[in-house]
């Protein structure tokens, strides 16, 4: 699971293998496969190597 930081503040945990999209809209929003969307702060490509690490850890 990733760690990322919604809109309002409040850091959550996603599953990463759940997001389906990420994308900047100027708001990076995350589309989770359950069509879930959630708001959060870090950019697109702070997303993307955070599910890099992870998966690079579990290696």
């Amino acid at each position: 699971m990733i760690e990322v930081t919604k809109i309002n503040g409040v850091k959550i945990l996603i599953n990463e293998d759940l997001i389906e999209v990420v994308e900047e809209t100027p708001d990076t929003v995350i589309t989770l496969t359950t069509k879930r969307t959630i708001i959060v702060k870090e950019s697109r490509q702070e997303i993307k190597n955070l599910v890099k690490l992870f998966k690079k850890d579990l290696l």
